[in-house]
């Protein structure tokens, strides 16, 4: 008897069991619509209801801060709500960065616009980003936006396979194209890019001259292969969290997210799918830092 269909079969049974947590974490579910802190043992701690969250932090009081279709909001583990910010009519807001300064960066589909909102919910700064062609849907414009320690913005625009780099001023520094719908774009602390290439199905490193040192393929993780890469964080010891959307057609199919050291191998997988749909960006509890002052790797 040959063993291999058996155990390729097994295989792919375990790869969509459930897998208890082995940190706890804070979550976004888009197709779920709610935003989830999970225990290390895999139990929901609290959740809340929003539309479309996208992004989300544990900020260094505790506090929640997460966005969603509509706006962005912080909230405590209570449940009250003490900052929000409701963006205009025909907009949508898939990002949100705690800054060092109380503010918090958002970009806005629709407007084609960066946005840091203070403390009072008032947008103090803006940054007016070049629109994509007409033909783009307000959805598809623009994903992850991260802010660097020295205020250069980075910008995912989604629908055009491009990144865009801008200073603090907002003019464009360098726009290039990458290989995907890329939903997040970040910068290193060795001056190197990692990004989520979405349906693109990759994650690649690129060095300071643009050019791929490594890159994670579509078939590369067994029993995970990637079908729409969207968030991920890089842990203080090396290994990278990476979240795999299952929307489009594999819902329930496997793990949520996993973690993989640096040689490529799983060292933790996390699949609940009867309480989540799909899981696009997480920030894990159990690693220390201020995300405001740039600490977290998301």
């Amino acid at each position: 008897m040959n063993p291999r269909p058996f155990l390729a079969l097994l295989a792919a049974l375990l790869s969509v069991l459930p897998a208890f947590a082995a940190h706890p974490f804070f979550c976004t579910d888009s197709y779920g619509n709610k935003v989830a802190v999970v225990s290390a043992d895999g139990t929901i701690e609290w959740q809340f209801t929003c539309q479309h969250p996208q992004d989300c932090w544990v900020l260094a009081n505790g506090n929640l801060l997460f966005c969603h279709a509509h706006g962005a909001m912080e909230k405590t583990r209570a449940g009250e709500t003490v900052w929000e910010y409701h963006a205009g009519a025909g907009t949508e807001v898939h990002s949100c960065q705690p800054l060092p300064d109380g503010r918090v960066l958002m970009v806005e589909n629709g407007p084609c616009r960066l946005v840091e909102v203070d403390r009072a919910g008032q947008i103090a700064k803006e940054i007016k980003l070049a629109p994509p062609p007409p033909a783009v849907h307000v959805h598809d414009q623009f994903r992850g936006v991260r802010k660097t320690a020295a205020g250069h913005y980075f910008v995912s625009r989604k629908a055009e396979h491009e990144v865009e780099e801008l200073d603090a001023d907002g003019r464009t520094l360098r726009r290039f194209p990458v290989g995907g719908d890329v939903h997040m774009t970040l910068l290193l602390p060795n001056g190197h890019l990692l990004l989520a290439l979405g349906e693109g199905r990759k994650i690649q490193e690129l060095d300071r001259d643009l050019k791929v040192v490594w890159e994670l393929g579509a078939e590369d993780v067994p029993g995970n292969p990637l079908r729409l890469m969207t968030g991920f964080q890089r842990l203080p010891n090396g290994n990278t969290i990476y979240c795999n959307y299952l929307g489009h057609g594999h819902l329930r199919q496997q793990p949520h997210f996993f973690e993989l050291d640096p040689a490529g191998k799983v060292v933790w997988q996390f699949a609940d799918h009867d309480h989540f749909k799909t899981i696009n960006q997480i920030q894990v509890l159990d690693v220390p830092g201020d995300p405001a002052k740039g600490e977290i790797l998301r």
